[in-house]
């Protein structure tokens, strides 16, 4: 059976990266097929022809933003990366299995994870597959790779709730505009700072807990160990810098003139992404586009609709691409491993 599985699992990184190629091609697409015009013109060229006219489209409505705004959206997404990966170190810390993983193999590992988790959705599969491949090649048992998917997983909700219960706090109007799309979010800007003062609770409720150092829950062989207080500081740190470098990128693609402000950016921002997540909507398509429309309606649609384009390329599928080799390197180095285990020794039979 174990034969069967070392020849099992690359097979199954070769269909990622088939996938991950056709779900890169139908992002592009669907983000060109909004202009009608060009939505009439797709297939009529096959497949090159589509490719020149989505290279235009995207060309065409990305041209007038600035260089120094593309510069920052760029050190956003580094900053929102590295903080991603900070995650997964964060995560080994907490295992006490850090030692004798480098940083480089925690960043590229976390870096695929998360370009085919924001692509393709269903976050606990795609991305919890990819760490199960990556680190039970590093040790790992497959128990404490959930674990750690699972911290990681908290660590990305712990900073939503911190910072989104900061927005709420000092810009509760945000939730106004919002009203339209669903009667839940008309509760006044009284009960919306009041929810924000909650979320800011319940993170200082489980700092405490981390600061009293709680004890652990067993479930039979299985032991839940309540995070300590050095890894809730770096929770702290960690989270708050990836939502915002992943906001940042929005704002600084926006234009200068009717900007609501990086505080509404990245409130619409953890809105947005978490209703995407939730939804297990791939990227958040449609949903993102609804609620920055919302919140910003000093701001031309269109070049909102640019500036998701800026986050979804950057964040979403420049990341995305440059997975798809990096699956197959490492895919191509297990396959190998395998199929020389399978190698009789010298002088055998």
């Amino acid at each position: 059976m174990k034969r069967y599985l070392d020849y099992f699992w690359p097979a199954l990184g070769l269909v990622a990266v088939v996938w991950s190629v056709k779900l890169l091609y139908d992002k592009l697409r669907a983000e060109a097929a909004v202009d009608q015009g060009v939505r009439a013109l797709l297939g009529a060229g096959g497949v090159w022809g589509d490719l020149k006219l989505i290279a235009g489209v995207i060309g065409a409505k990305l041209a007038d933003i600035p260089v120094h705004s593309w510069l920052l959206a760029f050190a956003s997404t580094i900053a929102a990366y590295a903080a991603l990966a900070w995650y997964d170190r964060i995560a080994l810390l907490h295992l006490g299995k850090a030692r004798g993983i480098s940083f480089l193999y925690v960043a590229v590992c976390s870096f695929v994870t998360y370009a085919l988790s924001h692509n393709i959705g269903a976050s606990v599969f795609s991305g919890g597959m990819v760490r199960l491949r990556a680190y039970t090649a590093k040790g790992l048992t497959a128990a404490e790779v959930a674990v750690l998917v699972a911290l990681c997983s908290f660590t990305f909700a712990f900073g939503t709730l911190l910072l989104l219960g900061v927005v709420l706090v000092i810009e509760p109007q945000i939730l106004r505009p919002l009203s339209s799309m669903s009667r839940h979010f008309a509760i006044g800007d009284g009960a919306a700072r009041a929810v924000g003062f909650a979320l800011l609770a319940f993170c200082c409720v489980y700092t405490v807990g981390a600061w009293m150092r709680l004890h652990s829950l067993k479930f039979g062989d299985f032991r839940l160990v309540y995070p300590r207080l050095p890894i809730v500081i770096r929770q702290y740190i960690a989270a708050p810098l990836e939502l915002m470098g992943a906001a940042g990128i929005i704002y600084f693609a926006l234009p200068s003139a009717g900007n609501p402000g990086f505080l509404m950016v990245l409130g619409a921002f953890l809105l947005s992404f978490s209703a995407g997540l939730l939804s297990q909507v791939p990227g958040g398509v449609g949903v993102m586009e609804a609620v920055f429309l919302a919140v910003m309606p000093g701001v031309p649609a269109t070049a909102v609709i640019a500036a998701l384009m800026v986050w979804r390329l950057f964040y979403l599928l420049l990341p995305l691409a440059l997975s798809i080799p990096v699956i197959l390197l490492f895919e191509r180095s297990q396959l190998g491993k395998a199929t020389r285990g399978l190698q009789p020794p010298p002088g055998g039979h």
